[in-house]
């Protein structure tokens, strides 16, 4: 089996995905030994029974995504019932109308009420970056904010802009974060050397729905 898969998030993103979709993608994310799967809201229930309560392999799905700009009180029940429905990790997307808008406490109340609906719980937070949209004095204070809110992970975009994670933006998050934090790069498609770069970056985990052809080659 490929070292990789142990460093890959197994995602299926598509506004069409199906119910088959998602049980193909966690059977995949089981045979292949990949580190977690992301799947739409609806289907966590499914997720759960199909990799079971005692799977190490962790399941993930999506709050607040792709835009990120709901009420945090929407965002925080989306977190409570996807956890109480067997989700794991919470992958929440930031408010960056606020960040733009240079609202700082509106930032960090935000922040703030993602990291709290999880941890209270007992899940792990991804808060989602889009950081090609973002200035390095941006980033540098949103990573202070989720640092106070004892946010365990970054996760550099959505890929739902069509702007591919680069080796510089996760060596420019790594800088600005430390390495307290880690850190997920997300692309919808990889090669096994671009995989295997970005984590030499600093990457912690890869999303990507093509993990199955790159544990492949």
């Amino acid at each position: 089996m490929s070292e990789l898969a142990k460093f890959l998030e197994h995602t299926i993103h598509k506004p069409d995905t199906t119910l088959n979709d998602v049980i193909r993608v966690c059977e995949e994310a089981i045979r292949f030994g990949f580190a977690s799967v992301c799947i739409p809201p609806p289907f966590i229930r499914d997720a759960r029974r199909v990799l079971g309560e005692r799977n190490k392999l962790r399941l993930a799905t999506l709050v607040g995504f792709p835009m990120g700009y709901s009420a945090i009180s929407a965002k925080s029940e989306e977190i409570k019932r996807a956890l109480d429905e067997g989700a794991d990790d919470i992958n929440a997307m930031l408010n960056l109308t606020q960040v733009k808008s240079k609202l700082w406490n509106n930032v960090g109340r935000d922040i703030d009420g993602l990291a709290l609906a999880t941890q209270t719980k007992g899940g792990i937070l991804k808060l989602i970056l889009e950081c090609s949209l973002l200035t390095n004095e941006e980033l540098q204070k949103v990573s202070e904010l989720a640092a106070e809110a004892g946010v365990p992970w970054l996760q550099t975009n959505t890929g739902f802009l069509g702007n591919d994670v680069t080796v510089e933006m996760v060596q420019t998050l790594r800088r600005i974060a430390g390495d307290n934090v880690k850190i997920m790069a997300v692309a919808g498609t990889q090669t096994v050397s671009v995989a295997r770069s970005l984590l030499d970056a600093g990457a912690d985990r890869l999303g990507t729905s093509s993990g199955v052809a790159l544990v492949g080659t």
